[in-house]
């Protein structure tokens, strides 16, 4: 029962999306449809974008398992599949420990909330799970369909890959800006990565991966902000994207930053014809 999500997807946040950028990422031949940050138990939100599609997968990316109730979030699942059989694909997740007040035994809760999701009859093979250090990852092979990393890099995709085995789903996330210069690039990028440079969960796997303290501080380093946001023309982006192909992923989900609604669509049109 595991999901088609084909090469490359797309990531952004609910205020973000609508019908008009939905339809036209699909249409440019994207294979999934990612709703970021935390989405509400109900998963209206997802509910619009597969109603605003026809084939494309919707999946989310992530459900807060510490703001909403994993029975009341299976139930929403339920409600999409009878709605859109096959087409969605429930990605959850831990948050983090400085925006989450009850943030504690992550790793058991997150166990707790997929026993929760298996007596409720979501299958294993239609969710996925935010996962980056090693434990969490083992854990998405054996419970789930596969992992979703947020905030990483190609390197970080292939020590996934080796941790996670064969057949099972490493889709993880990219940061694009659809801009030739240095400075402009890395400014918009900065402005993103700003908060999440200061949630633990990301810093710690930075540091697994050989980044300093020094490259994390004050914005993060050039080297730092140019592997988490790529930069340049379609072309130059489209071989960092592949990079994640070449060490392991099955699908490279992106986030273009730099744009708002429809005004993005344009931006992916272009990557679309480089990578589809």
């Amino acid at each position: 029962m595991v999901v088609d999500l084909g090469r490359f997807g797309v990531w952004h946040q609910a205020h973000k999306w609508g019908p008009e950028l939905a339809a036209g990422v699909e249409q440019a031949g994207y294979g999934a449809i990612w709703l970021g940050a935390s989405p509400t138990a109900d998963l209206r939100d997802a509910e619009v974008l597969l109603a605003s599609t026809n084939s494309a997968v919707v999946g989310t990316s992530i459900v807060n398992m510490w703001k909403d109730d994993a029975t009341a979030v299976a139930e929403s699942y339920h409600r999409l599949e009878s709605e859109h059989p096959g087409r969605f694909v429930l990605g959850v997740g831990i948050g983090h420990p400085e925006r989450d007040r009850e943030y504690k035994s992550p790793y058991e809760t997150i166990v707790d909330y997929l026993d929760v999701l298996d007596e409720a009859k979501v299958p294993a093979g239609r969710r996925m799970l935010a996962a980056l250090g090693p434990r969490v990852l083992k854990l998405s092979a054996a419970r789930t369909a596969g992992a979703l990393p947020y905030l990483t890099t190609p390197e970080h995709t292939r020590q996934a890959r080796e941790t996670l085995g064969s057949g099972v789903l490493l889709a993880p996330e990219q940061k694009v800006v659809l801009e030739t210069d240095d400075e402009m690039a890395r400014s918009v990028a900065r402005d993103y990565l700003a908060s999440y440079l200061q949630l633990s969960n990301y810093t710690s796997n930075l540091k697994r991966l050989g980044y300093s303290d020094h490259d994390i501080a004050d914005g993060g380093s050039d080297d730092l902000v140019d592997a988490l946001v790529l930069h340049g023309t379609a072309v130059e982006i489209a071989e960092g994207l592949n990079a994640h192909l070449e060490a392991g992923a099955d699908q490279v989900v992106i986030q273009q930053l730099g744009k708002e609604g429809p005004d993005l669509l344009p931006g992916y049109e272009a990557l679309a014809t480089v990578l589809l």
